[in-house]
Parts: C-alpha cells; structure tokens; sequence
C-alpha cells in the first residue's frame, strides 16, 4: 500500500470488516462506527481506490459522519458504510454483489447497506438476494427507489436555514448558487432551486451531466470545471460530488456567504472551517444537510412513505437553524455546534439501554 499507513485502530469504531472473495474479485471494507442508537445504516460506495489504504480511509470518515447524521436526524439508527474497491462501470457484477451481500449477512442486521456513489437501487435488489439486511431497493420491490431525491430535498432546505440565518429570508430567488456536480443529488438540486427563483450556475466532470440538466432548464449557465466554478460572483457554493472539495485554494477564492452542498466530507482537513469563518462564510456541515437520502431509505424500513419520509426530511430547516443559532451563541463553528447536538442525544438515549427490558 502507498502513502501513510491508516489503522481502524484508535479511530473509535466499534468494528472493521475487511470482506474478499477471489473468486469473483470482490474486495470490500464494512465499518461501524457506533450502533449505540441501533444497528448502523449507511450506503455501499463502489469506488475504484489508489489502493486499500485510501478506501480504508474513506469508509471509516464515512461511518463515523453516518451516525452523527443518524443521530441529527432523530433516527435510531448508529453509524455504517461499507466501501467495493473497483471500478463500477468494469468490475460490478451479480456474483461481486451476491459476495458482498453474504458479508452484510454475516453482521446478522448489525449493518443495513444502501446505495452510495457508484451504485442504484438495482444493485440492492442483487444484494438483497443474500441477505435481509437491505434498503434502498427499488420500487418494484416495495422500496423507496433512488435515494437522492430526498437528499437533494434536503439540502435545499437547509440551503434555505442558511439564507434565513444570513439574510433574514429563506427564499433564494435572486441568488446566484454554483452547484458542483450534477449527477444524482445535484440534479435534483437544480430542479428545487430553479423553482425557487435562484440564478443557477453548475459544473461537472461529465459533460453529458450538463447537458441533461441544461436541456431540462435552459436558463441554468454551465462552466468548464470547479476551479473556474467557485472563482464565479455567486451567494451560495453547493459542492455536490465527491469529498474534500473545500481546501485552502477554493476558500480562498470563494465570494459565496454559504456553502451548503450534498458532498460527504467536504472539508479538506480540520482546519478549513475556521479559514471559512475567518472569510465571513457560513458552512452548513454536511452530515447535517444530506440527511434525507438517509431518511428516506431507513423509512423503508417501516414499509416506506414517500410522504411520510419527505416530512421528516423537512425537518431539516430546523436542524440546521439550530445548529447555525447554536454556533453563534457559544462562539463556534457549525460543525462542531452539530457535533454536540449528535453527541447529546447519542449519550441521552444510548443511556435508556442501560435499562434492562426482557
């Protein structure tokens, strides 16, 4: 392996699963960061890594921001994800994804997988051939289909929290929001936006990304990569593709007032926040705001309602209002305010199991 040695080790995480199968070349990572709310619920990202290293590292920050986003969210639900080392578009196949299921089994319900990058609801119905443990499926099998819907659902809202917090309105007709990434979430990002009245900006690596979101609203204004993205005048930057978007050389360059994506882990190290806050900008933390494809596919679980799930995923306002109050009240910055939210109602109710029920 290249680069820094990773340990799952002193990380925190209650358990580490390396999962191989030779046979069908499946090489995969199930980590847990914490089940102290209930088993961990968290998607199968099927990614193509450097190596194993950089995919131990990225399951593990996923997991642990899984079940802050659980615990946010108000779910009984810990935190999970599991990582496939490979190349979704070469490698996926029914025998690497019935493997993969049979290592969920193996957890007996500790672990509920669910989509992530690089794979769909079709993939969970494969999945689900082998083990119970599944959501997300698709709708023909009683599930809640593609769970981006609802993330993009509530990332607008708590894009909305934000410009409420900022300019005393929640409503972004007007402002000018650079979304990055276009694919699932961004998508779906643009469509709420739109309707709102903003002036919309996007990117993406994949040109026919663009196009399609063009086609279905010509108004929206394309750009050639993220670089020239956030060098734009825009209000709001919503990074939406793949983790560490925010490092020194994009805050430095941003003129947006917020930042509030659909992108996991968007901070590029720990001390990125603070280089926002020091630029007057306000970072609506992630776990917070992409919780409604989390919310929509545990609501499967109860025999899903879309309905049902896109109240619950309105809530997000709320939680993001308090977070951003919470913050300035005690002088912190977003995430860490967030953190102590998940924080306290992890040890408040983890505590009611110290209750023994028969």
């Amino acid at each position: 392996m290249s680069g820094p040695e990773v340990s799952a080790f002193g990380s925190g995480h209650e358990q580490v699963v390396f999962c191989q199968d030779e046979e069908s070349g499946l090489k995969a990572i199930i980590a847990l960061w914490s089940t102290a709310l209930g088993p961990g619920l968290g998607g199968t990202r099927f990614y193509p890594y450097a190596d194993e290293n950089a995919a131990l590292a990225d399951v593990l920050a996923l997991s642990r921001a899984m079940a802050y986003k659980a615990s946010l969210a108000g779910l009984d639900l810990g935190g999970g994800k599991a990582v496939i080392i490979g190349d979704p578009h070469r490698d996926k196949s029914e025998a690497r994804l019935r493997a993969y299921g049979r290592f969920v089994e193996s957890l007996h319900g500790r672990y509920y997988t669910a989509c992530d990058v690089g794979t769909f609801p079709e993939d969970m119905d494969v999945i689900a051939r082998e083990t119970s443990y599944v959501t997300g499926r698709t709708t023909a099998h009683g599930g809640a289909g593609d769970s981006s819907v609802l993330t993009a659902y509530g990332v607008f809202q708590g894009m909305r929290a934000c410009a409420e917090f900022v300019w005393d309105s929640a409503s972004l007709a007007g402002r000018t929001v650079g979304v990055a990434g276009v694919g699932k979430v961004g998508r779906h990002l643009v469509e709420h936006l739109v309707a709102d009245g903003a002036d919309v900006v996007v990117t993406d690596v994949d040109s026919a990304a663009v196009e399609a979101v063009q086609n279905a609203h010509p108004q929206v204004r394309a750009v050639a990569d993220t670089a020239a993205l956030v060098r734009e005048p825009l209000d709001v930057y919503a990074p939406c593709a793949l983790g560490g978007a925010l490092d020194d050389e994009t805050v430095s360059v941003l003129s947006a007032r917020i930042v509030c994506g659909g992108a996991n882990n968007q901070l590029a190290h720990v001390g990125t926040e603070g280089l926002l806050a020091d630029r007057g900008i306000v970072y609506a933390p992630d776990y917070c705001v992409n919780a409604g494809g989390l919310i929509q596919v545990a609501d499967e679980l109860e025999g899903f309602s879309f309905e049902r799930a896109k109240t619950r995923a309105t809530r997000i306002h709320s939680t993001m209002l308090d977070v951003l109050h919470r913050a300035k009240d005690e002088g912190v910055a977003p995430s860490t305010a967030a953190d102590r939210i998940a924080e306290q109602r992890i040890r408040e109710i983890s505590r009611l199991r110290g209750v023994w029920l028969p």
